[in-house]
């Protein structure tokens, strides 16, 4: 019964995967219980239950969740106005757009807008730890200082056109699974002999910011790329990355590193006149950080951009 219970929700995560792309695609369009069950195909009541036992969330609270995250990051990378955000991501006018934002972020589109890319994220930060509302310039402008340093010191940093990639991956929501993930895969590609190809690289694609989602909401794909035929199988579907322009930081680190390495490598862009593209961010490992002499990464962080 076990067996046949976790087969059950093999299948289910895999059309709940299919419904996060459609989401992802059609934020603007008619994103309901009835029209996303019958993405789904299953009747909307059975739909609803299975989605919040997936993602801990309503269909409604996902979906707000993501149109308002998804114009957070367009106000932090784009020089867009409101109305264009509101419209883009499905709201019916500024207002309804205005209260939905303020709910999540405590200030409005435009007093968000105004702060500094960079600087929303440490404003939550201390203000979750101390109680701060605004950190002071002083200590807003030596935060950026060091960062920039982090990375002048820590990265090598290239523009690159990178091909197409394709993967077989895993969904994954939030960062407490990120582990469990890893051990499915790499035991899937060993039983393929998949690894011994010295191309097959291991990652991880974020189609959530943790600059706008908490950690436990991020969700991520985390991949193998292989140029092998296989079929999709389980919770192992194939995915795509997109040609396209990255940023790319090559670094070697710590897992504690990890989080600084991706602020410092956004500051890089927008401080050199990059706007970051509609494509994901994403990362590839060139090495089992366990085998390594200090425990650190040797990793590319790539910023699709414009």
């Amino acid at each position: 019964m076990r067996a046949l219970d976790k087969e059950i929700q093999t299948v289910y995560k895999n059309r709940i995967n299919r419904v996060f792309k459609y989401i992802d695609k059609n934020l603007d369009a008619d994103l309901s219980l009835t029209a996303i069950s019958n993405i789904a195909f299953f009747s909307p009541y059975h739909f609803h239950r299975i989605f919040k036992f997936v993602t801990k969330e309503t269909l409604n609270e996902y979906v707000t969740r993501q149109r308002i995250e998804k114009s957070a990051l367009e106000l932090i990378h784009q020089d867009i106005r409101i109305t264009e955000v509101s419209t883009k991501y499905g709201f019916n006018d500024n207002s309804s757009f205005t209260r939905a934002f303020k709910k999540y972020y405590k200030v409005s589109p435009t007093e968000f807008k105004k702060q500094n890319p960079n600087k929303f994220s440490k404003i939550r930060q201390l203000e979750s730890k101390n109680g701060q509302e605004y950190p002071d310039y002083e200590k807003y402008i030596c935060i950026l200082n060091n960062l920039k340093k982090w990375i002048a010191m820590n990265a090598k940093i290239e523009i690159k056109k990178t091909p197409e990639l394709n993967l077989a991956g895993i969904m994954d929501i939030g960062i407490n699974g990120v582990e469990n993930a890893f051990g499915k895969l790499v035991k899937w590609a060993n039983s393929k002999d998949f690894l011994k190809d010295p191309e097959a690289k291991m990652g991880r694609v974020f189609y959530n910011s943790f600059k706008v989602t908490e950690p436990d909401k991020v969700r991520m794909c985390i991949f193998l790329i292989t140029n092998e035929s296989f079929e999709a199988e389980g919770e192992i579907n194939k995915e795509t990355i997109n040609k396209g322009k990255c940023i790319v930081g090559r670094f070697e680190i710590t897992p504690n590193d990890f989080e600084k390495s991706w602020t410092g490598l956004f500051i890089w862009m927008n401080e050199n006149g990059y706007k970051k593209s509609v494509e994901n961010p994403f990362e590839i490992y060139h090495n089992d950080f366990r085998e390594h002499p200090e425990n650190k990464f040797i990793v590319d962080l790539y910023i699709p951009i414009e």
